[in-house]
């Protein structure tokens, strides 16, 4: 074995060794070992650089930003809940349309990407039927991994083959060549999980958990004494919010109104973004607001802040769970926080969540709660985002988050 040989292959080993501990970026390492190539003279650099203008790379990436496009859209997510929909409650129904869907989608995006997506539906359409989650998971793979045969681009090894084809001199394939073959796979891979699915896991999902049932949205809202309190109010052209800070227009001390996100139009859909102290508002946002204070007039609170209050159905938080997310959070005993008030923490401008909820001795308390000291075994509900939920429980000292709801199954990653 010769020593260009032995360099390539640890080279590849470090490199292998870098990927899997994750602690410098994949991209970097990538581009490292190029680096590294050249200066040992293993490439030179017209060989380094030849495989950014190879037509399989710029196809993969161009895939990838199509994939990124249908989930930012919210196209693949609509198809899951379009799913949910047509299947209704039965087994045979979601798993016939789960792996046509996914096989169907995997047909023009990164399969892995796909299964992501579908994933969090698996488990909360698993919930709802109480079933085994893999009864439906099993079926999200084989149709993940059939979905690589059902078009020229569903994966890249059809890519670089049909490549070394045309490198050849022979013909490729086109778009659609392995198609007819994809379809008879597909239909057999349906079969096969109808008929073995009943060898998997088939006891009925156990609604609790050590004698606990996890609640949903409507269940915290109404636990903590919130029912009535929210509401949705659009910013007319003109309004004196338009270009403000949050912090600075001091609606919970004015008119007990704490804004706990916003509706905004982004990448072709209305999605609620998540605000803090330094957020600025504009025309025809859309906010949503708890309001903590029963003694404000919220007609003439709409009428100074020229603002049009819009309906908000009862189930409203629980469709916008992929969006924005509640849960149940408490100090820990060693906090430094302890005695302190949500207000003098600066709560939202430091974890960029809102705190709509106390509940203190087992019983929630009435109106604002941010100028309440904190006490040993107290427990908050938040209100934000899913990612920030998590990062409190996992980076903060201070917290713990003790309970998520139903809703989070139904957070896709690429929210969460």
């Amino acid at each position: 074995m010769n020593g260009e040989l032995i360099w390539v292959l640890s080279l590849l080993l470090i490199a292998i060794l870098l990927f899997a501990t994750g602690k410098i970026r994949m991209d970097a390492v990538a581009l490292l070992v190029i680096v590294a190539f050249v200066l040992s003279g293993t490439l030179t650099l017209p060989e380094a650089f030849s495989g950014f203008s190879d037509p399989n790379v710029i196809l993969i990436a161009a895939l990838f930003i199509i994939g990124d496009g249908l989930v930012r859209t919210g196209v693949a997510t609509s198809m899951g809940t379009w799913l949910v929909s047509v299947a209704g409650n039965s087994e045979t129904k979601m798993l016939v349309f789960l792996m046509l869907t996914v096989a169907g989608l995997g047909a023009f995006m990164s399969s892995t990407g796909v299964v992501a997506i579908f994933i969090p539906v698996v488990l909360s359409v698993s919930m709802r039927m109480q079933i085994s989650p893999s009864r439906l998971m099993m079926p999200l793979s084989f149709a993940g991994l059939i979905s690589g045969m059902m078009t020229l681009v569903a994966t890249p090894p059809n890519l670089v083959v049909n490549s070394e084809l045309l490198r050849e001199g022979l013909d490729g394939f086109s778009f659609f060549s392995v198609t007819p073959l994809g379809l008879v796979v597909l239909v057999m891979g349906i079969v096969y999980m109808l008929l073995t699915r009943f060898a998997l896991k088939s006891e009925k999902q156990d609604k609790t958990r050590d004698g606990w049932k996890r609640r949903t949205f409507r269940d915290l809202i109404k636990e903590y004494r919130l029912t009535g309190r929210a509401r949705r109010l659009a910013i007319r052209p003109g309004s004196p919010l338009i270009g403000q800070r949050l912090d600075d227009l001091k609606l919970r001390e004015r008119y007990g109104a704490n804004v706990i996100g916003v509706e905004r139009w982004r990448r072709f859909r209305r999605v609620i973004v998540n605000v803090n102290g330094v957020s600025e508002f504009r025309a025809r946002d859309v906010l949503l607001i708890d309001m903590s204070s029963a003694e404000v007039d919220l007609r003439e609170f709409c009428s100074e802040q020229l603002l049009e209050p819009m309906v908000l159905r009862g189930e409203y938080f629980s469709d916008q769970a992929l969006d924005v997310g509640m849960a149940e959070v408490s100090l820990i005993p060693e906090s430094e926080l302890l005695g302190k008030t949500i207000r003098e923490i600066g709560f939202r401008t430091r974890y960029g969540l809102n705190v709509v909820g106390l509940k203190r001795d087992g019983e929630a308390m009435n109106g604002s709660v941010v100028d309440e000291p904190l006490q040993l075994g107290d427990i908050f509900l938040v209100v934000g985002n899913w990612k920030l939920i998590t990062q409190l429980g996992q980076r903060g000292r201070d917290f713990v988050v003790l309970n998520l709801p139903v809703e989070v199954s139904d957070a896709s990653p690429a929210h969460s």
